[in-house]
């Protein structure tokens, strides 16, 4: 189905893709497009049966950043407003984000990638920090993604140089998480998402909360998260099916489906597990 012209939305088996689709313009984000993808991914957030999201572009490029030739009517403090939007709404996804790059990632274009969980690539695709060679600054994150992925020096290169790399180097300095072939980038990513949507929804997108926020805590405030993570994976019925399906040698079927609340019954492996310890239901929770 389609959002709209220039944004393609496709859903298959819990994941969600969605295609930057002005190919003429290397999908080049023009103000239409901002909007479609705030909306697009304001949607995946409310969705409960997207368990992966896929953000790739057509026509052999990725994005070549925000569309310079069309800049629309907009004031800018309204056009921040929405890359501003956008850019929270990917990093805080309860879902697994993954971007299939094939061609150039530039600017905007980059950013939007490196937001994601899981970066793929091809030989062939080209990165870029373009942003000074525009008389501009990054933006969608990049001013705080770039430090945290490759270091204060590297991204100053990236950002003050704003030289072109390939994917081997961007690969090296771990913007990129996996370069596979032209051939082979279509069905290393359905494999990767279809793994991932077949996780445990609820503790996936709690593990991914807490690596997002642990660079930026204490050990004391990373551990208050972790405890406030497991009892909420406790209070599903993922975990119980986990131990269920280890010790009848199948595979688990995970749903996230709510089990805690008012009932008062202690999930099956809390007990288990206070049974092995000798510890009180509160310590093992904790």
């Amino acid at each position: 189905m389609t959002t709209e012209d220039s944004l393609l939305v496709d859903d298959r088996d819990g994941v969600r893709t969605l295609t930057l689709n002005r190919p003429s313009r290397k999908n080049a984000l023009d103000s239409g497009l901002w909007d479609a993808l705030r909306d697009a991914l304001d949607a995946v957030g409310q969705d409960p049966d997207v368990r992966v999201l896929v953000v790739t572009g057509a026509g052999g490029a990725f994005c070549s950043g925000a569309d310079l030739s069309n800049p629309g009517r907009a004031h800018p403090v309204r056009k921040m407003r929405v890359l501003t939007d956008i850019a929270l709404l990917l990093h805080e996804l309860p879902v697994p984000t993954i971007a299939k790059i094939d061609g150039v990632a530039v600017g905007a274009g980059w950013n939007l990638a490196l937001g994601c969980d899981f970066v793929v690539a091809t030989p062939r695709s080209t990165f870029s920090q373009i942003f000074a060679r525009r008389g501009l600054s990054p933006d969608l994150g990049g001013s705080w993604l770039l430090p945290k992925l490759v270091g204060l020096q590297q991204a100053k290169r990236l950002a003050l140089l704003a030289e072109t790399i390939d994917a081997d180097r961007a690969h090296q300095l771990n913007l990129v998480t996996w370069v596979e072939s032209e051939a082979t980038i279509d069905a290393f990513v359905d494999d990767l998402a279809g793994r991932l949507a077949a996780g445990p929804p609820v503790a996936l997108a709690q593990t991914k909360a807490l690596l997002n926020e642990g660079a930026d805590r204490t050990l004391r405030e990373a551990l208050a998260g972790e405890a406030r993570a497991q009892a909420v994976n406790f209070a599903t019925a993922d975990a119980p099916e986990a131990f269920a399906a280890f010790a009848q040698k199948r595979e688990a079927r995970f749903t996230g489906r709510w089990v805690g609340g008012g009932s008062g019954a202690e999930p099956p492996h809390a007990a288990a597990a206070k049974q092995q310890s000798g510890t009180s239901g509160r310590e093992t929770n904790a």
